[in-house]
């Protein structure tokens, strides 16, 4: 047996922007152990469960997390909205799910430049964001902004997207998934991109399921879960499956997340083609939440949970998160464990940590 050392990795990170430390116990060049460390930018957002009311606690969970904001709001909202026993109109539903599969193709496509970044193919890197400008677009049209969106309201949602906008979205679709079909070919094909990640950070079903590990990662090491098939909002009307890998090493996860953009381009098409006519966008909401409730959906990064309590006062009681990175840590941990000290910062990447999620 080598001599053992310990190294601190991080906080920076060499793509990512957000502070991730972890201790790595080495053995020569491999990774005998890791244990992370967090807590560098807690921010004590659950506590303002004091100083904001349930209504205005929307805006602040938002702010949970900027890549999966639209789906930190829509998840708090339908928990209180599952305290006060009220379903939102269709369209709504519709417009929610539109938003949501908008908010999951800008962050894969954030996350496939980051990937491309890390492994040094920085055209490749550039490529991926230019194309989620356009998403982001779409997104500022629809919505007012580019990353936060701020349309989710308990009962509904804040806006519409007129019948010009919707055929507007179908044929940026088309020029984007065309943009798509062109790198696709590089992550998938490329065999410097698949020496770099092919066999690398392999995490076995037994040890995704037993660590409890959640979305794209759970589903790249052959898990057939994820949450848009409990049937929240539009998503029973739509037809899709759960994108799946038996690999469960670092290209499976970047192929489920590149094929998760395709999907969810189809998943926006069906949405507007099927999305009843102009109603109510939202339904009155009357006294204070008196309760509690759960709520799961699938974030880009995987399940987030959702919990709230509330005595039928203007404040809540309680405000919970789960966020998917808080459940991804462990199987990080697991990958780290026997691989080598220069896989290490590409293996943090294939997890898509978000920090400011798991320390909230």
């Amino acid at each position: 047996m080598g001599k053992r050392s310990i190294i601190p990795y991080g906080p920076q990170h060499p793509v990512l922007p957000e502070p991730i430390h972890i201790d790595l116990v080495i053995e020569d060049e491999r990774i005998i152990e890791a244990i992370p460390s967090v807590g560098f930018i807690h921010r004590g957002l659950e506590s303002l469960v004091d100083k904001r009311d349930f209504n205005q606690l929307v805006y602040v969970v938002e702010r949970t997390c900027g890549i999966c904001s639209f789906q930190h709001g829509m998840g708090y909202c339908e928990a209180v909205e599952s305290v006060f026993g009220v379903e939102i109109p269709d369209r709504a539903k519709f417009l929610r799910t539109i938003w949501s599969e908008m908010s999951r193709i800008h962050s894969h496509l954030l996350w496939l430049g980051l990937l491309a970044d890390g492994f040094g193919y920085e055209n490749l890197f550039y490529q991926c964001w230019r194309i989620r400008e356009r998403v982001l677009d779409l997104i500022e049209l629809t919505t007012g902004g580019r990353v936060i969106f701020s349309v989710n309201k308990i009962g509904g949602v804040l806006k519409d997207i007129p019948e010009d906008q919707l055929r507007h979205i179908l044929s940026e679709l088309d020029a984007i998934e065309a943009d798509l079909n062109v790198i696709k070919k590089t992550f998938i094909e490329d065999y410097t991109v698949q020496s770099r990640l092919r066999g690398i950070g392999i995490l076995t079903r037994e040890q995704a399921h037993d660590l409890g590990c959640a979305g794209p990662v759970a589903r790249a090491s052959g898990i057939k879960a994820d949450m848009r098939k409990r049937g929240y909002d539009a998503y029973p009307h739509l037809d899709f499956e759960p994108i799946v890998s038996n690999a469960g090493d670092s290209y499976a996860r970047c192929y489920c997340r590149l094929m998760e953009v395709f999907q969810s381009i189809d998943l926006i098409r069906q949405a507007i083609g099927k999305i009843p006519g102009e109603s109510d966008l939202s339904v009155a909401i009357k006294g204070n939440p008196d309760g509690e409730a759960f709520f799961r959906c699938e974030q880009p990064r995987g399940e987030a949970v959702y919990y709230v309590k509330g005595s039928g006062k203007t404040f809540l009681d309680r405000f919970r998160v789960r966020t998917p990175t808080f459940a991804n840590l462990p199987g990080l941990c697991e990958m780290l464990a026997g691989a080598e000290l220069s896989d290490v910062g590409l293996l943090v990447i294939t997890i898509d940590p978000c920090i400011s999620c798991t320390e909230r």
